[in-house]
């Protein structure tokens, strides 16, 4: 009977904060939200300095500038967030392919990417993407769903600074590194993020046909190593294409001046 009990406590508990927790992303997709904006960007403010020590930061001020730039160029539209009123961007020296954003207003890109994002509009199409996931909370989803697995359902007042959390909250974060809790971004939050930065992006000035060209050549970058759609957590460039040129068709007109970030 006892048993019984605890087990029943813990159903209502868990249902009570499933239920306090509930909320709709911008698409209207249903989420579970159990942090708060401010520890939110708290925590996204601790990464992203650590990231700036462990990480070459890259001292080519054009690049810094012009990812400046198209950076500026879509925040703008964003507008002010809760737990910060500014986007803080570097430029990281490494060959890898990425980017990301994260939540107190954070943006990091590395100089790799810009081998393969080709023109502004083009990582306009990353940078929009990166900015989605915040917009969304995705970091803040993914977080809250580690948090009731790895608890087991057990509320302990879901204390996010400790270490105890630091490896999950990296990798809630979709800094891309599993610590055999969460994988990088889902399948569901990266085509939501690809809606919303398309949204953005074109708002912004930018060509959002210009985003079916960056995924083509992502796809020629990774030499075709990809894993198949169903084992992996993102859409398969096939799909992540075809759904661009969807939503790029379903785009109202926007009217505003196109950037010049090339030039600079």
């Amino acid at each position: 009977m006892r048993q019984y009990t605890h087990l029943l406590l813990g159903g209502l508990i868990a249902s009570s904060i499933l239920l306090s927790g509930c909320s709709s992303s911008p698409t209207g997709r249903q989420q579970m939200l159990l942090f708060s904006e401010n520890d939110m960007s708290q925590m996204g403010a601790q990464s992203f300095e650590q990231l700036k020590q462990q990480e070459k930061i890259s001292t080519d001020a054009k690049k810094q500038r012009y990812v400046q730039c198209v950076t500026d160029a879509i925040t703008a539209k964003v507008g002010p967030l809760q737990g910060f009123d500014k986007w803080e961007v570097v430029v990281f020296d490494s060959d890898q392919v990425n980017a990301f954003a994260l939540p107190g207003g954070k943006i990091g890109v590395y100089t790799g990417l810009l081998k393969v994002a080709t023109n502004q509009d083009q990582l306009a199409t990353v940078i929009g993407h990166e900015i989605g996931h915040v917009l969304a909370q995705h970091s803040n989803e993914r977080l809250s769903r580690s948090q009731l697995a790895d608890a087991g359902l057990q509320i302990t007042g879901a204390a996010i600074s400790g270490s105890q959390y630091s490896g999950a909250a990296m990798a809630g974060l979709g800094l891309g590194v599993q610590y055999g809790i969460l994988m990088p971004y889902g399948r569901a939050q990266e085509s939501e993020s690809d809606i919303i930065g398309l949204q953005l992006m074109a708002e912004a000035g930018f060509d959002p046909n210009q985003s079916v060209s960056l995924w083509q050549n992502m796809a020629k970058a990774s030499g075709g190593n990809q894993p198949p759609e169903l084992l992996s957590t993102h859409p398969s460039h096939d799909t992540r294409i075809d759904d661009l040129k969807e939503g790029i068709a379903s785009l109202p007109a926007y009217n505003q001046a196109k950037p010049n970030c090339d030039a600079i």
